[in-house]
């Protein structure tokens, strides 16, 4: 959010009086009225023809960022529709800048007039948001404006211009080459630490005990920043040093575990990665960060010899339960279906698919041995059809299969309760994947995916596929 400095607190209050006829403190969660809609408008007017120059529309920006945060979920609703409706191309100006283009003559030098077309086909609201841009913490308001803008677009479509405006400016603000990479340590600042606590998405992190087994020796954590952004990563990932390749995440984040040997070990398994800015949504630099890491541990600790991952497989229960509930849906070759007297006579149910479905239902079948050993010999099977042959156009339809095979990873293997957390249950059937990055074979791999949807898979996962 926008810092509350001087300038922005004396230009606050009038337009808070302006918009409400409220005094300084009395807006907080207010909403937009007709009338206040009017008034926004002007003041919109206003930063946008730089009434009183460069100084005064910037003030007036920062006014309209702090009246922005002021208002409760309706009028933020209201505030960005508005810039999403009214703020598009100025019509009259694309029309006269055309017409000159047409009529100059053959051969004539035509620059200046194409100069004026593009200037003119350039939506009046970019002008406000790169005057947001221009503030201080003014990209985090941007960002945090987007977040909300996509929360929003399933009930109001009519913000997608203003959301495709933004994910331009952010695209370009953010390129890879504005970014830097850091490793986050025990020692960083506390307030850095909470922030990483909270923008976890794949495991939990549930006490600062265990943030601090995720940041000792045998760990590491390294995030992109931005200059603009400096106290807030963007994405980052969680790396375990060990011998082998880790096929458990509880054991992998075991805190009473002995401590490792850095210098001892040959992988690297990258066991989550977490996009920490809701409003960077399709602003791509995780590839990026995955190479990126990969040559500062090369560079620190020679004897790694081996990249991989520790992936959750987040869309597999989705689909299996979906493929499961429809009458006849599991064709006969996704598993043996010899193997459905066991489901039946540990499930007591009537067939093999509904079996199946009763016992994934329960929420301790990983605890059972007759029930996991019935489970096994179908549900792996199942995993690796998901993972090789159901796909979205040519893409796969994993959204993390999606991601690293983009980056040219390989499957590499399918882990029978890999994360027998209650997200990894209900996720995934407790299954997690390995996607290995042999740097040799990264190009190669990423443009047969890229180029032609093949999911490069190691033998063993191909072999779970029945014939």
């Amino acid at each position: 959010m926008l810092h509350r400095e001087s300038l922005f607190d004396r230009t606050m209050a009038p337009l808070r009086r302006a918009l409400f006829g409220t005094s300084e403190g009395d807006t907080q969660g207010a909403e937009l009225n007709d009338a206040g809609i009017e008034k926004l408008k002007q003041r919109i007017e206003d930063c946008l023809d730089r009434r009183g120059g460069d100084v005064s529309a910037r003030a007036g920006a920062a006014e309209l960022g702090h009246f922005y945060l002021e208002l409760g979920p309706e009028g933020r609703r209201r505030f960005l529709l508005l810039l999403a409706t009214d703020y598009g191309v100025d019509r009259e100006r694309v029309d006269k800048a055309m017409a000159a283009l047409q009529a100059m003559e053959t051969g004539a030098d035509t620059g200046r007039a194409e100069r004026e077309l593009r200037a003119a086909l350039v939506h009046r609201r970019v002008a406000l948001l790169t005057q947001f841009n221009a503030l201080p913490q003014g990209v985090k308001f941007l960002v945090d404006m987007r977040a909300e803008i996509l929360s929003l677009l399933g009930e109001e479509p009519s913000l997608r211009p203003l959301n495709d405006d933004l994910r331009e400016l952010l695209t370009s603000w953010f390129d890879i080459g504005f970014l830097d990479l850091e490793r986050i340590t025990w020692g960083s600042p506390a307030a850095l630490l909470e922030k990483l606590m909270a923008y976890e998405a794949v495991h939990e992190i549930r006490s600062w005990d265990d943030l601090k087994n995720r940041l000792d020796s045998d760990r590491r954590c390294f995030a992109f920043f931005h200059p603009r952004m400096p106290d807030e990563p963007l994405i980052f990932v969680e790396v375990a040093l060990v011998s082998g390749m880790a096929d458990n995440v509880q054991v992998l984040l075991d805190e009473h575990a002995p401590e490792g040997d850095p210098g001892k070990a040959d992988t690297a398994i990258f066991y989550s990665i977490s996009n920490a800015q809701a409003g960077l949504a399709q602003v791509s630099f995780g590839d990026f960060l995955i190479k990126r890491v990969v040559d500062e541990l090369r560079r620190e600790l020679p004897k790694l010899k081996t990249f991989a991952t520790l992936s959750p497989v987040p869309g597999f229960r989705a689909w299996l339960t979906a493929t499961l509930a429809k009458d006849e849906s599991v064709p006969v070759d996704l598993w043996d279906r010899g193997l459905d007297a066991a489901l039946i006579e540990v499930a007591g149910s009537a067939n093999g698919r509904d079996a199946l479905r009763n016992l994934l239902a329960r929420s301790d079948w990983h605890q059972d041995e007759a029930a996991t050993a019935a489970i096994r010999p179908v549900v792996e099977p199942l995993a690796a059809h998901y993972l090789l042959e159901e796909k979205r156009g040519q893409r796969a339809l994993d959204p993390v299969q999606n991601f690293h095979l983009s980056n040219g990873a390989r499957l590499e293997r399918i882990n029978w309760l890999g994360d027998t957390s209650r997200n990894g249950l209900d996720g995934a059937a407790g299954l997690m994947v390995n996607y290995l990055y042999k740097l040799a074979d990264i190009e190669q791999n990423h443009e047969a995916y890229r180029g032609r949807g093949k999911v490069t898979a190691a033998a063993s996962v191909r072999r779970l596929l029945k014939g």
